[in-house]
C-alpha cells in the first residue's frame, strides 16, 4: 500500500489519510511535514487496526501545518523546521521530535546506479546556485573521476512551498557555502536562483522520476520507494558517505536533546567519519490548551504508542526511532498540556 502512495503522490496520500480515520471511534487530525509521511500513514494503519482510532494527517508542507496548529484547525502540527522557544511560548505550543531521518540529492541520469556519484556540500550548493549547469562540469568531474558524466544540462528541482526539508536543506547549504548563505540564506521558503518548483517531497520525487537530467532533494524513503537515484556525500569529516541507517544514526548520536530548549536541534553537518551530512528531526506541535481536549489526549497516545510499538516500522523505512531517553523527556513535556479543569490530559 505505501510503495503506491509515492508513485501516485500527494493527492493519493492525502486520499489514504483520510481513509485511515474514515470510520475511527476517535479521529485525530494533523496537517503539516511530507518528510514524515510514509511513516505517519504506516503507523496510523497499524494504530487503526488495534485500536479503532484514526489518524487524517494531511501531508502539506511544514509550513502549512505551522499556520494551521496556530490557528488551531487541526489537533497537532508537524514540521521539519522546529519552532523556537519564543515562538512555542507565544503560540501556546509544546513541541517534540518524533523520528529522525536523511535528506538525499537524487538525480535522473541514464547509465548512474544509486550511490555511483558523490558530491560535497560546496558542489551542491553551486548546482542549486545555478553556477554549475551541466552534469560534466569540472566540480562534479573532479568528485567523480571514474564516472561516465554526460554534457546534459543540470536540471534543478525544488519545493515550491513551505517546507522543512527545504529548511533543513538550505540550512546545510549555509553551513558549507558562504556564497550560499549570502545569496540565499536557510528558510522553509527561500528565493531560489533557478530551478523547477514542486510541492511536497512527493511532487520532487515524481520529477526528478520524470525528468532527465534532473537533480532534487528528498527525504531518503521517497528516493527508496519510487527507486530514484541517490548520491553519495562527502560528510564535514570529509568521508565519502552513503545514506543508510548507519549514518543517519551517526549524525543523530551528537543531538543533546536534554540541554535543547523547547527540543529545538538541527542535525546538518554533524562532524563523524560515518555521519550523514543531511540529517533532520520532524517534530510535532500540540497546543498547551486544545480545543479538543479528547483530540489533543489521544494525539498524545497515539504518538506515545508509536515511540513504544513504532520502532521497527520506522527502522524498515530507514527512519531513526527516538532513543528511549530523549522518549522519557518528551513524555515529561507532555504533563504540560491540560484541559479546562487544570488537569493534564496526558496519563
Amino acid at each position: 500500500m505505501i510503495s503506491k502512495i509515492f508513485k501516485r503522490g500527494a493527492g493519493a496520500a492525502l486520499a489514504l489519510a483520510v481513509m485511515a480515520g474514515a470510520a475511527g471511534a476517535l479521529d485525530i487530525s494533523g496537517a503539516g511535514a511530507t518528510f514524515p509521511y510514509p511513516i505517519y500513514a504506516k503507523w496510523a494503519e497499524a494504530y487503526k487496526k488495534e485500536t479503532g482510532n484514526g489518524l487524517n494527517y494531511q501531508s502539506i508542507g511544514s509550513g502549512g501545518g505551522i499556520k494551521q496548529i496556530k490557528a488551531r484547525t487541526v489537533t497537532f502540527g508537524a514540521s521539519d523546521q522546529p519552532l523556537k522557544a519564543d515562538d512555542l511560548q507565544s503560540a501556546g505550543l509544546i513541541q517534540w521530535p518524533q523520528v529522525i531521518g536523511g535528506i538525499v540529492p537524487v538525480v535522473n541520469l541514464d547509465g548512474v546506479t544509486p550511490g555511483e556519484l558523490t558530491l560535497d556540500g560546496e558542489t551542491l550548493a553551486k548546482i542549486f546556485l545555478g553556477e554549475v549547469t551541466k552534469w560534466d562540469d569540472a566540480p562534479i568531474k573532479k568528485l567523480n573521476p571514474k564516472a561516465k558524466l554526460t554534457s546534459a544540462p543540470i536540471v534543478v528541482v525544488h519545493r515550491s512551498d513551505g517546507s522543512g526539508t527545504t529548511f533543513n536543506f538550505t540550512n546545510y547549504l549555509s553551513k558549507v557555502s558562504p556564497d550560499w548563505k549570502s545569496k540565499v540564506g536557510e528558510n522553509a521558503s527561500v528565493e531560489w536562483p533557478v530551478g523547477i518548483g514542486a510541492k511536497g517531497n512527493e511532487g520532487v520525487a515524481n520529477n526528478v522520476a520524470n525528468t532527465k537530467g534532473a537533480i532534487g532533494y528528498v527525504e531518503y524513503a521517497y528516493a527508496k520507494q519510487n527507486k530514484l537515484t541517490y548520491t553519495k556525500m562527502l560528510n564535514r569529516d570529509g568521508k565519502s558517505v552513503a545514506p543508510n541507517m548507519e549514518s543517519f544514526q551517526a549524525a543523530a548520536a551528537g543531538a543533546d536533546w536534554a540541554h535543547a530548549e523547547g527540543f529545538y536541534e538541527i542535525l546538518t553537518n554533524e562532524p563523524g567519519a560515518k555521519t550523514w551530512p543531511i540529517t533532520a528531526a520532524t517534530f510535532i506541535l500540540l497546543p498547551k490548551e486544545p480545543k479538543d481536549e479528547a483530540a489533543a489526549g489521544e494525539a498524545m497516545k497515539f504518538f506515545g504508542w508509536a515511540f513504544g510499538h513504532g520502532g521497527k516500522m520506522a527502522e524498515e523505512l530507514d527512519y531513526i526511532p527516538m532513543p528511549k531517553t530523549v522518549v522519557e523527556l518528551v513524555k515529561k513535556t507532555w504533563a504540560t498540556v491540560k484541559g479546562t479543569d487544570g488537569k493534564p490530559l496526558s496519563h
